[in-house]
């Protein structure tokens, strides 16, 4: 299934977030979440200092909707676009193409978050697709993965995750062939 950019950058961006709250916390400055405006790239002003307190406190229920069931994942949309009024619209900006808004760019930053990532969710849902949504496989991890890979790979959800499983891998065939040459 391939998903509309919108889709896959509103997903990316709040497995992103969902995934900061992890240990170690790496979104704890407003520096922190400037970077992530910059590199997902949210349409709209600029967040303020007293934003950051509000997306932090959305990470759990970014977390909360990759963890559900495609049929539990459904109220907790709905509860998000209805508390938060969402109003979707068709709309072309910046170098992108058409692609659905249902927050104003004058909302708070936390509340295009949590819409944007709702109508993502909706495409998902619609596509029968949850199963593209996963816990990281490195044992210590408790990291959301999603997916979009054509062949279904993904298996962790960051690279240092995956970089932990090479390294751990690599240990691993380095012992075997010492065990080897000692039997």
């Amino acid at each position: 299934m391939v998903f509309a950019h919108d889709t896959v950058e509103a997903l990316e961006a709040a497995a992103f977030l969902a995934n900061s709250e992890l240990d170690p916390d790496t979104l704890t400055t407003f520096d922190d979440l400037v970077n992530f405006f910059d590199t997902f790239r949210y349409s709209g002003p600029r967040p303020l200092a007293r934003d950051l307190r509000e997306v932090r406190e959305i990470r759990s229920r970014l977390r909360g909707l990759f963890k559900a069931t495609r049929n539990d994942a459904v109220p907790l949309v709905n509860e998000i676009l209805a508390e938060k009024q969402a109003l979707p619209q068709v709309v072309r900006h910046d170098e992108r193409d058409w692609h659905i808004h249902a927050a104003s760019d004058d909302r708070p930053y936390a509340e295009r978050i949590l819409v944007e990532t709702a109508m993502a969710i909706i495409d998902v849902i619609r596509a029968d697709e949850f199963q593209r949504f996963g816990r990281c496989e490195m044992e210590d991890c408790a990291g959301v993965v999603i997916d979009l890979s054509r062949n279904r790979s993904r298996k962790y959800c960051s690279v240092t995750c995956t970089n932990r499983a090479s390294q751990a891998a690599f240990r691993a065939r380095q012992a075997e062939a010492e065990e080897l040459e000692t039997a």
